[in-house]
């Protein structure tokens, strides 16, 4: 039984961002480096054997928004912080937090957004644009319906306003818009392939030495109810 099966036969509406992540790799979506913990000590271990910096986040298919409810503790740099950062996580007074995702720090200083929604009208459609904090102020994103060929893929990467951010630019590489392309047309296929996927969400999608690296994902589910 796979991911979105095991998930669906739960009653879960999303994935936790942990099996959103696994789902996505397995259709070759870069992805942070990541493990969950379950106790101080284990996250301690994670984070040594992972090397710092790290980050530690609450997880768990009911944590969609992890930065509001103030679940995430970033740029943790040794093993005390780490266990001072599972406490707080665990110990949420409104929250209750059963695990921790212990993740690799990703400092790329280019965010993007990459996803999927389903339109009444033409199906599955994927999104791509500027992404983090400027997602929804800036609302600078390009919209295809699946399937997308790498042509589709190239077209939306022009098609959003900041598009020279795709470009080197003080002292830093171009963002690899080959893997980029491949991202976007397996987001498709993905919509294609599973109709119990209502949305994915890929926010951030940070750039690390020119590649796209998924930092957060959700994945939203729908049971056909």
């Amino acid at each position: 039984m796979n991911i979105l099966e095991e998930a669906l036969k739960r009653g879960e509406k999303t994935l936790s961002e942990h099996d959103s992540k696994l789902f996505l790799a397995e259709y070759g979506i870069p992805v942070t480096k990541e493990q969950v913990a379950v106790d101080e000590d284990e996250a301690a271990k994670i984070a040594g054997e992972m090397g710092y910096p790290v980050v530690l986040k609450g997880s768990g298919s009911e944590l969609a928004h992890k930065t509001e409810m103030n679940l995430i503790a970033l740029d943790l740099r040794t093993e005390q912080e780490v266990r001072d950062a599972f406490k707080r996580l665990t110990g949420h007074s409104e929250t209750p937090v059963k695990e921790v995702l212990v993740q690799q720090m990703v400092k790329g200083d280019r965010e993007l957004v990459a996803g999927l929604t389903r339109d009444p009208q033409f199906g599955p459609c994927v999104m791509f644009g500027l992404g983090g904090i400027f997602t929804e102020v800036l609302e600078d994103v390009s919209f295809r319906v699946a399937p997308l060929s790498r042509w589709d893929a190239h077209d939306m990467m022009e098609d959003i306003r900041a598009k020279k951010i795709l470009n080197a630019f003080r002292g830093k590489p171009a963002v690899d818009r080959e893997k980029l392309a491949d991202i976007l047309v397996a987001i498709g296929k993905i919509g294609l392939d599973f109709d119990s996927v209502k949305e994915i969400d890929i926010n951030p999608l940070k750039v690390l030495d020119g590649m796209p690296v998924a930092v957060d994902a959700l994945v939203v589910l729908d049971d056909g109810k």
